[in-house]
């Protein structure tokens, strides 16, 4: 049985190969979706972007398939974001035999350092827009590498993809400043969002650390509750990569609401806003600004709802106090 289906793999790869052969496209592997949609944006019609791990996959936990294998096998080139983001990629790479020229995108990018483990760095760099011009630039990079006589094409892409890039941060920086300096608090369900919250203003407490692969802790949840009570926090948000269990029992144990669904690891979709980088990052901030003002507005408006209903109450008890005594006044009389 076993037999059976290495052979049929065996088959798979050469028909693949063969096909390749055919075809003068560069084929470009990358480890999750978001790097692949970059290099679409790059590469354009001259090459065939695809990803290992699968649209709404967690790439920290992700465990390779024989597929996997094949995808590998016939890359010419594969996209790693490196920082510890794909710890099961190497082996991979080396148990598949390919000759693909393998890239680490990051370079150049001023990582977040550990503060609890030594060479170590929180990969999520693609989470501040600027970072991600370091990744178009090595992307490119490696594009004209295999592709040279492209590079003119490539270049055009690049820039045009470079411009889109700047506009979509210029409106994050707006857009966050929209929501007031005290309520700039994003709990999340892990450790995601460090780069956005240092180039956009936000503090970030989450429920795990940079890597999904750790349990959560009762330390833990002692810990993002003891944040909710002393800084007030009306909304927290989930993420589609995690299950929100957890986090959808402190929000009812708090008493606060679930702002919505955040992407960090993964892409929503093709069909949805979230399908590419860019409206991922779009996608978070509109949910993360519109979470966090109209709560503030709500509770203001709760609050005067509150007042508004004490008065009427006190004008209430006041005029069945006076009246008690006018009635008291005229028995005495």
């Amino acid at each position: 049985m076993i037999q059976n289906i290495y052979t049929q793999l065996f088959f798979i790869a050469l028909l693949s190969t063969n096909a390749q052969a055919q075809d003068e496209k560069l084929n470009v592997l990358s480890s999750a979706n978001i790097f692949a949609d970059m290099a679409s944006n790059i590469g354009g019609d001259l090459i065939d972007s695809d990803f290992i791990v699968p649209t709404g996959g967690d790439p920290h936990l992700y465990e390779p398939t024989p597929s996997d294998v094949i995808k590998v096998k016939n890359a010419n080139i594969i996209l790693l974001n490196g920082l510890t983001f794909e710890g099961w990629i190497n082996e991979l790479i080396e148990n598949s035999g390919t000759k693909a020229k393998v890239y680490t995108i990051t370079k150049g990018v001023n990582a977040i350092k550990s503060s609890e483990y030594e060479n170590s760095a929180d990969p999520h760099a693609w989470m501040d827009v600027s970072n991600t011009m370091t990744y178009a630039d090595n992307i490119y990079s490696a594009l004209v590498e295999n592709d040279a006589k492209n590079e003119a094409v490539y270049k055009s892409l690049l820039e045009s993809y470079k411009k889109k890039l700047n506009e979509c941060d210029t409106s994050i920086e707006a857009k966050i400043a929209q929501i007031p300096t005290e309520k700039r608090i994003l709990i999340t369900s892990h450790d995601a969002f460090s780069y956005y919250g240092r180039r956009y203003g936000l503090q970030l407490e989450a429920l795990l650390g940079i890597s999904t692969e750790a349990e959560i802790t009762t330390s833990d949840i002692i810990r993002v509750n003891r944040i909710i009570e002393e800084k007030a926090i009306p909304t927290i948000f989930v993420e589609s990569t995690i299950n929100p269990k957890v986090l959808n029992q402190i929000a009812k144990d708090n008493d606060v609401v679930i702002g919505g669904e955040l992407f960090a690891d993964s892409l929503d979709d093709p069909e949805n806003e979230a399908g590419t980088y860019i409206g991922m990052m779009t996608h978070n901030t509109d949910v993360i600004v519109k979470a966090l003002t109209a709560n503030q507005s709500d509770r203001n408006t709760i609050n005067e709802d509150k007042n508004n209903s004490n008065l009427w109450l006190y004008l209430f008890i006041g005029t069945l106090l006076i009246g008690g005594l006018v009635l008291m006044i005229k028995k005495l009389s």
